[in-house]
């Protein structure tokens, strides 16, 4: 364990004592959120990020040591465990290296290699490659018998010619040397470094196709492995997956054919071996080729594509992740009555208004678009609506009709104006609209949970619901729909789901602990991801609340069935009570460090609520004077540093993007527009944003700022409104490319087209390679030997 623990401290620049601790601590049930906000003196200030690659480190490495004892009994079990050996198994630092120093031991069905050992042509081989000046063809005449006959009158393996023992001796020499973990090794990462994806169009499919044409930034395409970036080697493979491309890995200089290639001579060198002209030497040449074209070529590949596929899955991971922490700590509208609108053409669209709490007040459908065209009497429905419960904030879904329904708003809020100037009453025209993703609304409209939260509302109407609550509180209504239908990511069916569930699972955990919760507002989904609460101990709060009414103090958290002492140590300090008897409990101070602040209130001689927001009275505390043994300096800052601005939310404050009423399609688009959108996604290769128009627009990473940007996500982040200008429109391929580089030029129609984010099939297009043999001058002279002779 000690060995793990320093490992860890090593890879995240750690010392080993923070990582000792940080991982007595998971052990003993305590989470991320908790340990990285209230137990900074164990692990001496890690954060939620360094403990959250501690928690996977540490899950990786408890694996490999269980496999790697379970490698050690088998290996022993078959009598062939040796202090080598041994040594190798302890130093192997991932899976990998573990099974391929496995491999040679590995129960496996007969092979060819196999066969010809136990024929007893084993010695021969050994012979013929420790001296290459023996006469193959002689050597073997003494190694002929007989053909077997199985027991069944089959026949069996036939070594009664000098060819037939010959080939027996290939395939034990490349068998055996296929095993060979350094060389697999070797060979594995000089051609990570060195050899290319290629990938070509089927040929049986038509380019014409739509979904074959999604692809076509692949039909002719070929990069670097080790350097290919996510969304490209994910565009690959999913073409793959649908035949639509043929995907292999090439080595950097491909043989002529019937020569020998780079990798025989990688094989040769690793031997120690070269084609001097000895008799033995056109057999041993066989051998190597064998061992490449048959042995190792494929599993290569395989490795390999394995490889770049996890590589390129952590990736899109982390922009999933990443977008989707931006998306739940977007802005909130806060207690505002919204009206929220889920465009439709022939069902209608959908009308819900939520109150400044998001209860359900009122629901309607109406009808101006098509067949029935109503724009008035939509009018005139959602005008009572606004003007019953006071709504200020309209919500529009951003599907179908949703450009056509935010002109039905605008048409709504000049409506409202001329009303409140009709009234003198000014604080009516004070109405705005948004545009909001509406992804997972209907995944939501359809839950078990909706039904029960609003049981006799019909589902297309519990959208509506949903898309204005989003509004008051992203991270409040989102956390009641499954991370992986709000659609913040790309290829997000083509990763691990499993992975992507658990990234995703940490990262909502994390948003809402850094939020926090109020305690007697909050729903059950939004309680299950606090830190300690399980789904059942949420309901159970929930059903002590619905019983007893709104809690007073923290303390009777402990009256909830279920929930014991460990429980509340781990959840009590990301609840909030508003109005509660303790104004502590509206604060991220957590109970266990009340003392603390009793102390402090003893030596200010303040009550607790006129020190809170006294920033100018706390500054002047020196945090050393009220630390102890359990309660440090650091636990003492952050006291103060939350009694001064008690409750804060972390969010950034609430922003409304205006849309250009005169584009509301694609074809609307003009060269050279300078427009405001909203940042709906995010990958490291650029930005994509909503214009309202249906199709988003990409800001490639090279038009983001004038500077170098390795990452689209240093410059801007998913919710964010910016300013672009539309530089190129492909209407029949619904691509927008866009600048945030606002004096840029529009793209030359006779020049190159940009890097581009593919729609449905999602690639990047990558300039053609054309590669250099990337020979040393030891392997050049391998090389050469190999094919000096016996051609």
């Amino acid at each position: 364990m000690q060995k793990i623990i320093g490992q860890i401290a090593a890879e995240i620049r750690v010392s080993a004592q923070q990582v000792q601790a940080a991982v007595e601590l998971l052990d003993s049930g305590a989470t991320v959120p908790f340990i990285a906000r209230y137990r900074k003196e164990a692990t001496q200030g890690l954060d939620d990020i360094q403990l959250r690659e501690v928690e996977a480190r540490l899950s990786y490495l408890r694996e490999l040591q269980d496999r790697r004892v379970a490698v050690l009994k088998a290996i022993d079990e078959q009598g062939k465990l040796t202090d080598v050996l041994r040594a190798a198994i302890a130093a192997a630092a991932t899976k990998q290296e573990l099974e391929d120093i496995y491999l040679p031991f590995k129960q496996k069905r007969r092979t060819k290699g196999q066969i010809a050992r136990e024929a007893g042509i084993e010695p021969l081989a050994d012979k013929l490659f420790a001296d290459p000046t023996l006469v193959p063809a002689t050597e073997a005449q003494a190694f002929l018998r007989p053909p077997e006959v199985l027991d069944d009158g089959k026949p069996g393996p036939d070594f009664s010619t000098v060819a037939a023992v010959l080939d027996g001796v290939r395939d034990i020499l490349a068998e055996r040397w296929a095993e060979d973990a350094a060389l697999v090794q070797s060979l594995r990462e000089w051609l990570w470094a060195e050899g290319l994806l290629r990938s070509k169009k089927v040929e049986s499919k038509n380019e014409a196709d739509p979904e074959v044409a999604k692809f076509r930034d692949y039909f002719d395409y070929d990069e670097p492995i080790g350097r290919v970036p996510s969304h490209r080697a994910l565009a690959v493979f999913r073409g793959r997956a649908l035949e639509m491309l043929d995907a292999k890995l090439v080595l950097p200089v491909e043989p002529e054919p019937g020569q020998p290639s780079i990798a025989e001579g990688k094989i040769a060198l690793h031997l120690g071996w070269s084609h001097a002209g000895r008799a033995a030497d056109d057999l041993i040449r066989k051998c190597v080729a064998w061992t490449w074209r048959v042995k190792l070529s494929l599993s290569t590949e395989r490795d390999l594509f394995a490889r770049l596929r996890e590589e390129a899955e952590k990736v899109a991971i982390k922009v999933f992740a990443d977008n989707l922490r931006d998306l739940l700590l977007a802005a909130p509208a806060g207690p505002r009555v919204v009206m929220g609108l889920d465009p439709g053409i022939r069902t209608g669209v959908k009308v819900a208004v939520v109150d400044a709490t998001g209860k359900l007040v009122d629901t309607a459908t109406v009808y101006p678009h098509e067949p029935r065209k109503d724009w008035d009497g939509a009018l005139h429905t959602l005008a009572k609506l606004c003007d019953k419960h006071g709504v200020n904030l309209i919500a529009i879904g951003n599907g179908t009709a949703s450009r056509e329904t935010d002109k039905l708003a605008a048409d709504l809020i000049k409506l409202m104006a001329k009303a409140a100037e009709s009234h003198a009453d000014k604080a009516r025209a004070a109405i705005e609209k948004i545009v909001v993703s509406e992804a997972g609304a209907s995944v939501y409209s359809a839950s078990e949970y909706a039904s029960q939260e609003m049981p006799d509302v019909d589902v297309s109407l519990r959208g509506a619901a949903s898309i204005a609550r989003r509004l008051q509180d992203p991270l409040a209504e989102l956390v009641k729909i499954d991370p992986k239908s709000i659609g913040v990511g790309q290829y997000q069916h083509d990763v691990n789901q499993s992975e992507l569930a658990r990234t995703l699972g940490t990262v909502v955990e994390d948003c809402v602990n850094s939020v926090g919760v109020d305690l007697n507002t909050a729903s059950v989904p939004l309680l299950s991801r606090v830190s300690g609460l399980s789904g059942s101990v949420a309901k159970a709060v929930v059903r002590w609340r619905e019983a007893n009414g709104a809690f007073k103090t923290r303390k009777q958290l402990l009256e909830v069935a279920g929930l014991g002492a460990k429980t509340f140590e781990q959840s009590a300090g990301f609840l909030r009570i508003r109005g509660g008897d303790n104004p502590l409990d509206m604060t991220g101070v957590h109970p266990e460090t009340y003392p603390v602040v009793e102390q402090i209130i003893a030596k200010t001689g303040k009550p607790v609520a006129e020190l809170m927001g006294r920033a100018d009275m706390l500054k002047t505390l020196q945090p050393a004077l009220f630390a102890n043994e359990k309660f440090g300096v650091i636990t003492v800052q952050d006291i103060l540093a939350e009694l001064e601005k008690p409750g804060r939310d972390p969010r950034p404050d609430f922003k409304v993007a205006r849309f250009n009423d005169s584009v509301q399609d694609i074809k609307d688009l003009k060269e050279g527009m300078v427009l405001e959108g909203t940042v709906s996604n995010v990958a490291q290769f650029g930005a994509f944003i909503d214009l309202g128009v249906h199709q988003d627009g990409l800001v490639h990473v090279s038009q983001l700022a004038h500077k170098f940007v390795s990452d689209a996500r240093e410059v801007v982040k998913t919710g964010d409104i910016v300013k672009v200008k539309v530089l190129e429109v492909d209407v029949p391929r619904k691509r927008i490319s866009l600048t945030m580089k606002l004096d840029a030029a529009p793209a030359r129609r006779d020049g190159p087209r940009d890097n581009r984010f593919e729609g449905a099939g999602r690639s990047q297009q990558a300039p053609r390679r054309t590669p250099e043999a990337p020979v040393a001058s030891s392997m050049a002279a391998a090389f050469a030997k190999l094919q000096t002779k016996g051609r």
